[in-house]
């Protein structure tokens, strides 16, 4: 299983945008300069989470964009969907597709390992991930204090 680009730029900029809950609304411009994501890349990201209902324009033209619901709100796994069908760590998992399903031992442990997979992103919300965060640019600064 891999993750695609889309979806982890995608988180990326969700917890951006939570960390930034004092602000009415957040610049495309600043989301590429401080998350190193090409302004015409992140336009696309954008395009899908507004999509997905995740974010919306602050205002008119140029304001800029804001989580639609509170960051404890939103799950990992509510972006993932932003930018992907249903996970499915392999092609078998799907029912139709498996000429296998309920003849395989193998596709018991996949099954686990997909649900083990899909409950920890259902389970961690951009509120934990922008605490975290926050704390890493903490003591990052810290650091750069003591050199």
């Amino acid at each position: 299983m891999k993750i695609n680009t889309k979806t982890r730029y995608g988180l990326r900029t969700m917890i951006f945008l939570a960390m930034k809950k004092d602000e009415h609304s957040v610049l495309q411009k600043e989301i590429a300069e401080a998350e190193d994501i090409s302004f015409k890349y992140l336009d696309q990201i954008i395009s899908e989470l507004k999509a997905a209902g995740l974010i919306e324009t602050a205002g008119g033209k140029k304001s800029g964009y804001r989580l639609t619901m509170k960051p404890s709100e939103i799950t990992v796994y509510d972006i993932y969907k932003a930018f992907n069908s249903e996970l499915k760590i392999l092609d078998c998992l799907d029912n139709a597709i498996c000429e296998k399903i309920n003849k395989c031992a193998a596709q018991e442990f996949w099954q686990n390992l997909n649900s083990s997979i899909m409950q920890i992103m259902k389970s961690t919300t951009i509120a934990e991930l922008a605490e975290k965060q926050e704390q890493i640019n903490q003591e990052k600064q810290q650091i750069m204090f003591y050199i």
